[in-house]
Protein backbone atom coordinates (compact mmCIF):
# COMPACT_ATOMS: atom_id res chain seq x y z
CA UNK A 1 0.00 0.00 0.00
CA UNK A 2 1.25 3.50 -0.85
CA UNK A 3 1.30 6.29 1.72
CA UNK A 4 -1.30 8.32 -0.19
CA UNK A 5 -3.75 5.41 0.15
CA UNK A 6 -3.54 5.78 3.94
CA UNK A 7 -3.27 9.56 4.32
CA UNK A 8 -5.81 10.83 1.77
CA UNK A 9 -8.89 8.93 3.07
CA UNK A 10 -7.98 9.90 6.62
CA UNK A 11 -7.90 13.65 5.86
CA UNK A 12 -10.39 13.97 2.99
CA UNK A 13 -13.37 14.46 5.31
CA UNK A 14 -12.08 17.93 6.23
CA UNK A 15 -12.11 19.25 2.64
CA UNK A 16 -15.18 21.48 3.18
CA UNK A 17 -13.65 23.48 6.03
CA UNK A 18 -14.78 27.13 6.26
CA UNK A 19 -13.71 29.56 8.99
CA UNK A 20 -15.55 32.87 9.56
CA UNK A 21 -14.24 35.76 11.65
CA UNK A 22 -16.17 38.50 13.41
CA UNK A 23 -15.26 41.12 10.81
CA UNK A 24 -16.82 39.10 8.00
CA UNK A 25 -13.58 37.63 6.67
CA UNK A 26 -14.00 34.04 5.51
CA UNK A 27 -11.29 31.44 4.92
CA UNK A 28 -12.28 28.37 2.91
CA UNK A 29 -10.17 25.37 1.98
CA UNK A 30 -9.60 25.10 -1.78
CA UNK A 31 -7.00 22.33 -1.93
CA UNK A 32 -6.43 19.89 0.91
CA UNK A 33 -4.86 16.48 1.36
CA UNK A 34 -7.17 14.81 -1.16
CA UNK A 35 -5.82 16.97 -4.00
CA UNK A 36 -2.26 15.67 -3.42
CA UNK A 37 -0.91 19.00 -4.68
CA UNK A 38 2.40 20.70 -3.94
CA UNK A 39 0.63 22.91 -1.37
CA UNK A 40 -2.62 23.25 0.51
CA UNK A 41 -4.58 26.37 -0.46
CA UNK A 42 -7.08 28.60 1.35
CA UNK A 43 -9.21 31.34 -0.21
CA UNK A 44 -9.20 34.33 2.16
CA UNK A 45 -12.53 36.00 1.38
CA UNK A 46 -12.30 37.19 -2.23
CA UNK A 47 -9.02 39.01 -1.80
CA UNK A 48 -6.22 36.45 -1.94
CA UNK A 49 -5.36 32.76 -1.86
CA UNK A 50 -2.88 31.56 0.77
CA UNK A 51 -0.80 28.47 -0.05
CA UNK A 52 1.19 26.48 2.49
CA UNK A 53 3.44 23.43 2.40
CA UNK A 54 5.88 21.55 4.59
CA UNK A 55 8.95 19.48 3.78
CA UNK A 56 11.68 17.65 5.66
CA UNK A 57 15.22 17.01 4.45
CA UNK A 58 17.76 14.52 5.70
CA UNK A 59 20.22 17.14 6.93
CA UNK A 60 23.69 15.79 7.63
CA UNK A 61 22.41 12.41 6.46
CA UNK A 62 22.75 13.71 2.92
CA UNK A 63 25.18 11.45 1.09
CA UNK A 64 26.72 14.46 -0.65
CA UNK A 65 27.24 16.20 2.70
CA UNK A 66 28.93 13.13 4.13
CA UNK A 67 31.21 13.14 1.06
CA UNK A 68 32.03 16.83 1.71
CA UNK A 69 30.39 18.01 -1.52
CA UNK A 70 27.87 20.08 0.46
CA UNK A 71 28.38 22.46 3.39
CA UNK A 72 26.04 23.39 6.23
CA UNK A 73 25.25 26.56 4.29
CA UNK A 74 24.22 24.44 1.30
CA UNK A 75 21.92 22.34 3.51
CA UNK A 76 20.20 25.47 4.81
CA UNK A 77 19.76 26.81 1.30
CA UNK A 78 18.38 23.45 0.15
CA UNK A 79 15.87 23.33 3.02
CA UNK A 80 14.44 26.72 2.09
CA UNK A 81 14.63 26.18 -1.65
CA UNK A 82 12.87 22.82 -1.58
CA UNK A 83 9.92 24.25 0.34
CA UNK A 84 9.69 27.47 -1.66
CA UNK A 85 9.71 25.48 -4.90
CA UNK A 86 6.35 24.00 -3.90
CA UNK A 87 4.98 27.53 -3.49
CA UNK A 88 6.28 28.44 -6.95
CA UNK A 89 4.54 25.40 -8.43
CA UNK A 90 1.19 26.82 -7.31
CA UNK A 91 1.84 30.07 -9.18
CA UNK A 92 2.22 31.91 -5.88
CA UNK A 93 4.58 34.61 -4.67
CA UNK A 94 6.61 33.27 -1.72
CA UNK A 95 5.86 35.12 1.50
CA UNK A 96 7.63 33.47 4.42
CA UNK A 97 9.28 30.35 5.78
CA UNK A 98 9.04 28.74 9.21
CA UNK A 99 12.03 26.51 9.89
CA UNK A 100 12.69 23.73 12.37
CA UNK A 101 16.37 23.24 13.17
CA UNK A 102 17.31 20.63 15.77
CA UNK A 103 20.98 19.90 16.35
CA UNK A 104 23.28 17.89 18.65
CA UNK A 105 24.99 19.79 21.45
CA UNK A 106 28.42 19.18 19.95
CA UNK A 107 27.58 20.97 16.68
CA UNK A 108 30.03 23.89 16.32
CA UNK A 109 28.49 27.36 16.53
CA UNK A 110 30.00 28.19 13.16
CA UNK A 111 28.17 25.26 11.53
CA UNK A 112 24.88 26.29 13.11
CA UNK A 113 25.34 29.90 11.99
CA UNK A 114 26.22 28.82 8.46
CA UNK A 115 23.14 26.59 8.20
CA UNK A 116 20.76 29.34 9.32
CA UNK A 117 22.43 31.85 7.01
CA UNK A 118 21.81 29.48 4.10
CA UNK A 119 18.12 29.30 5.01
CA UNK A 120 17.72 33.07 5.28
CA UNK A 121 19.64 33.93 2.12
CA UNK A 122 17.73 31.38 0.05
CA UNK A 123 14.49 32.98 1.26
CA UNK A 124 15.64 36.48 0.37
CA UNK A 125 16.64 35.28 -3.11
CA UNK A 126 12.94 34.89 -3.97
CA UNK A 127 11.55 37.78 -1.93
CA UNK A 128 10.53 35.78 1.14
CA UNK A 129 11.84 35.91 4.70
CA UNK A 130 12.54 33.34 7.40
CA UNK A 131 10.18 34.37 10.20
CA UNK A 132 11.48 31.89 12.77
CA UNK A 133 10.18 28.52 13.84
CA UNK A 134 11.67 26.06 16.31
CA UNK A 135 15.31 25.73 17.33
CA UNK A 136 16.66 23.30 19.89
CA UNK A 137 18.88 20.33 20.57
CA UNK A 138 18.37 16.71 19.50
CA UNK A 139 20.43 13.56 19.13
CA UNK A 140 20.84 14.25 15.41
CA UNK A 141 20.37 17.18 13.06
CA UNK A 142 16.71 17.54 12.04
CA UNK A 143 15.78 20.03 9.33
CA UNK A 144 12.20 20.81 8.38
CA UNK A 145 10.29 23.85 7.20
CA UNK A 146 6.92 25.21 6.16
CA UNK A 147 6.59 27.74 3.36
CA UNK A 148 3.78 30.18 2.65
CA UNK A 149 2.82 32.16 -0.43
CA UNK A 150 0.09 34.31 -1.93
CA UNK A 151 -1.63 34.12 -5.30
CA UNK A 152 -4.53 35.97 -6.90
CA UNK A 153 -7.98 34.31 -6.82
CA UNK A 154 -8.52 32.45 -10.06
CA UNK A 155 -4.80 32.18 -10.78
CA UNK A 156 -3.97 29.24 -8.50
CA UNK A 157 -2.20 26.39 -10.29
CA UNK A 158 -2.76 22.74 -9.40
CA UNK A 159 -1.83 19.26 -10.58
CA UNK A 160 -5.22 18.55 -12.15
CA UNK A 161 -6.89 20.21 -15.11
CA UNK A 162 -4.92 19.11 -18.17
CA UNK A 163 -7.11 18.26 -21.16
CA UNK A 164 -6.56 16.51 -24.50
CA UNK A 165 -4.87 18.89 -26.91
CA UNK A 166 -2.81 20.65 -24.24
CA UNK A 167 0.96 20.83 -24.67
CA UNK A 168 3.47 19.66 -22.06
CA UNK A 169 6.19 22.19 -21.18
CA UNK A 170 9.10 22.37 -18.75
CA UNK A 171 11.07 25.34 -17.47
CA UNK A 172 14.55 23.83 -17.64
CA UNK A 173 16.84 20.82 -17.79
CA UNK A 174 16.40 17.77 -15.58
CA UNK A 175 18.53 14.84 -14.50
CA UNK A 176 21.45 16.98 -13.37
CA UNK A 177 21.01 16.60 -9.62
CA UNK A 178 20.42 12.87 -10.01
CA UNK A 179 23.52 12.52 -12.17
CA UNK A 180 25.62 14.15 -9.44
CA UNK A 181 24.22 11.79 -6.81
CA UNK A 182 24.72 8.65 -8.90
CA UNK A 183 28.29 9.63 -9.79
CA UNK A 184 29.06 10.28 -6.13
CA UNK A 185 27.56 7.00 -4.94
CA UNK A 186 29.72 5.19 -7.49
CA UNK A 187 32.82 7.22 -6.51
CA UNK A 188 32.87 8.48 -10.10
CA UNK A 189 32.63 12.26 -9.68
CA UNK A 190 36.33 12.61 -10.43
CA UNK A 191 35.77 10.82 -13.74
CA UNK A 192 34.12 13.91 -15.24
CA UNK A 193 35.70 17.29 -15.93
CA UNK A 194 35.65 19.88 -13.13
CA UNK A 195 33.23 22.29 -14.91
CA UNK A 196 30.71 19.48 -15.41
CA UNK A 197 31.15 18.28 -11.84
CA UNK A 198 30.57 21.75 -10.38
CA UNK A 199 27.58 22.33 -12.64
CA UNK A 200 25.88 19.10 -11.58
CA UNK A 201 26.59 19.70 -7.88
CA UNK A 202 25.21 23.24 -8.14
CA UNK A 203 21.72 21.79 -8.51
CA UNK A 204 22.06 20.58 -4.91
CA UNK A 205 23.93 23.57 -3.56
CA UNK A 206 21.71 26.32 -4.92
CA UNK A 207 18.16 25.15 -5.39
CA UNK A 208 16.44 27.84 -7.45
CA UNK A 209 12.65 27.86 -7.06
CA UNK A 210 11.10 28.85 -10.39
CA UNK A 211 9.08 31.69 -8.91
CA UNK A 212 9.15 34.02 -11.92
CA UNK A 213 8.13 31.14 -14.16
CA UNK A 214 5.32 30.07 -11.84
CA UNK A 215 4.02 33.62 -11.60
CA UNK A 216 4.09 33.89 -15.40
CA UNK A 217 2.16 30.63 -15.67
CA UNK A 218 -0.45 31.90 -13.20
CA UNK A 219 -0.85 35.26 -14.94
CA UNK A 220 -1.20 33.73 -18.39
CA UNK A 221 -4.53 32.04 -17.78
CA UNK A 222 -3.37 29.35 -20.22
CA UNK A 223 -1.74 26.84 -17.88
CA UNK A 224 -4.06 23.97 -17.02
CA UNK A 225 -1.85 22.02 -14.58
CA UNK A 226 1.56 22.36 -12.94
CA UNK A 227 3.92 20.80 -10.41
CA UNK A 228 7.63 20.85 -9.64
CA UNK A 229 10.07 18.06 -10.49
CA UNK A 230 11.43 17.56 -6.98
CA UNK A 231 10.79 13.80 -7.28
CA UNK A 232 12.10 13.58 -10.85
CA UNK A 233 10.57 14.15 -14.28
CA UNK A 234 9.14 10.63 -14.62
CA UNK A 235 7.22 11.01 -11.37
CA UNK A 236 6.01 14.48 -12.34
CA UNK A 237 4.69 13.36 -15.74
CA UNK A 238 2.97 10.32 -14.25
CA UNK A 239 1.47 12.41 -11.43
CA UNK A 240 0.01 15.08 -13.72
CA UNK A 241 -1.42 12.39 -16.01
CA UNK A 242 -3.05 10.57 -13.09
CA UNK A 243 -4.36 13.77 -11.47
CA UNK A 244 -5.88 15.00 -14.74
CA UNK A 245 -7.21 11.63 -15.87
CA UNK A 246 -5.51 11.97 -19.24
CA UNK A 247 -2.77 10.41 -21.34
CA UNK A 248 0.59 12.23 -21.40
CA UNK A 249 3.13 11.61 -24.15
CA UNK A 250 6.70 12.94 -23.88
CA UNK A 251 8.30 13.19 -27.33
CA UNK A 252 11.90 12.01 -27.44
CA UNK A 253 12.82 14.38 -30.28
CA UNK A 254 11.83 17.36 -28.11
CA UNK A 255 13.36 16.26 -24.80
CA UNK A 256 16.18 18.64 -23.76
CA UNK A 257 19.31 16.94 -22.40
CA UNK A 258 22.25 18.92 -21.03
CA UNK A 259 25.78 18.11 -22.14
CA UNK A 260 26.93 17.44 -18.53
CA UNK A 261 24.16 14.84 -18.23
CA UNK A 262 25.20 13.21 -21.52
CA UNK A 263 28.80 12.97 -20.34
CA UNK A 264 27.71 11.68 -16.92
CA UNK A 265 25.62 9.01 -18.65
CA UNK A 266 28.70 7.87 -20.57
CA UNK A 267 30.64 7.46 -17.32
CA UNK A 268 27.73 5.71 -15.60
CA UNK A 269 27.10 3.53 -18.67
CA UNK A 270 23.40 4.36 -18.73
CA UNK A 271 21.18 6.16 -21.22
CA UNK A 272 20.94 9.96 -20.88
CA UNK A 273 17.15 9.60 -20.89
CA UNK A 274 17.23 7.42 -17.77
CA UNK A 275 18.96 10.27 -15.94
CA UNK A 276 16.70 12.98 -17.37
CA UNK A 277 13.55 11.15 -16.23
CA UNK A 278 14.94 9.55 -13.06
CA UNK A 279 14.84 10.50 -9.38
CA UNK A 280 16.53 13.89 -9.62
CA UNK A 281 15.76 16.95 -7.48
CA UNK A 282 16.09 19.62 -10.17
CA UNK A 283 13.07 21.68 -9.03
CA UNK A 284 11.94 22.71 -12.50
CA UNK A 285 8.25 23.29 -13.22
CA UNK A 286 6.38 20.86 -15.44
CA UNK A 287 3.12 22.26 -16.81
CA UNK A 288 0.43 21.80 -19.42
CA UNK A 289 -0.61 24.72 -21.62
CA UNK A 290 -3.72 25.22 -23.71
CA UNK A 291 -2.78 25.49 -27.41
CA UNK A 292 -4.38 28.93 -27.77
CA UNK A 293 -2.00 30.43 -25.21
CA UNK A 294 1.24 28.64 -26.03
CA UNK A 295 2.72 31.15 -28.50
CA UNK A 296 2.07 34.09 -26.15
CA UNK A 297 3.63 32.22 -23.23
CA UNK A 298 6.72 31.26 -25.23
CA UNK A 299 7.14 34.88 -26.35
CA UNK A 300 6.84 36.10 -22.75
CA UNK A 301 9.48 33.65 -21.56
CA UNK A 302 11.83 34.61 -24.39
CA UNK A 303 11.48 38.32 -23.59
CA UNK A 304 12.20 37.58 -19.94
CA UNK A 305 15.26 35.45 -20.71
CA UNK A 306 13.68 32.32 -19.26
CA UNK A 307 13.86 28.96 -21.08
CA UNK A 308 10.68 27.06 -21.82
CA UNK A 309 10.69 23.72 -23.62
CA UNK A 310 7.70 22.04 -25.26
CA UNK A 311 8.32 18.33 -24.62
CA UNK A 312 5.05 16.58 -25.32
CA UNK A 313 1.29 16.55 -25.50
CA UNK A 314 -1.89 15.48 -23.72
CA UNK A 315 -4.29 13.02 -25.35
CA UNK A 316 -7.47 11.17 -24.49
CA UNK A 317 -6.79 8.08 -22.45
CA UNK A 318 -4.64 7.47 -19.41
CA UNK A 319 -1.05 6.82 -18.43
CA UNK A 320 2.30 8.39 -19.26
CA UNK A 321 4.46 7.39 -22.21
CA UNK A 322 7.73 8.17 -23.99
CA UNK A 323 7.59 8.41 -27.78
CA UNK A 324 10.62 7.74 -29.96
CA UNK A 325 9.84 7.98 -33.67
CA UNK A 326 6.33 6.51 -33.77
CA UNK A 327 6.70 3.98 -30.95
CA UNK A 328 5.33 4.70 -27.47
CA UNK A 329 6.95 2.96 -24.52
CA UNK A 330 7.05 3.25 -20.75
CA UNK A 331 8.92 6.33 -19.58
CA UNK A 332 12.53 5.31 -18.79
CA UNK A 333 14.30 5.91 -15.50
CA UNK A 334 13.51 5.01 -11.91
CA UNK A 335 10.77 7.11 -10.31
CA UNK A 336 11.05 8.27 -6.72
CA UNK A 337 8.61 6.46 -4.45
CA UNK A 338 7.61 7.85 -1.05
Amino acid sequence: MKLRDIVVPMLAADRNQVISLGNGCVASLLLGAESQDDCAAYAISSEVVLVACSDYIRGVGFHLFEKHHLTEYDLGWYLAGANLSDVAAMGAQPLALLSVVRYPKDLPDSSFESLLRGVSEACREVGAINVGGDIGTADNVVLSASAFGLVEPGALLSRSGAAPGDLLVITGLTGEAGAAMKLSRGDLLDEIEAPDREHLLSRWRRVTPRVRQGRAFAASGSVSSCMDTSDGLKTAVETLARSSGAKFVVEGARLPISEPVRRAADVLKVSPESLVFGDSVDFELLATVRPSGLATLIELFQRSGMPLYVIGRVERGEGAFFQVNSAETEIPGVAWRH
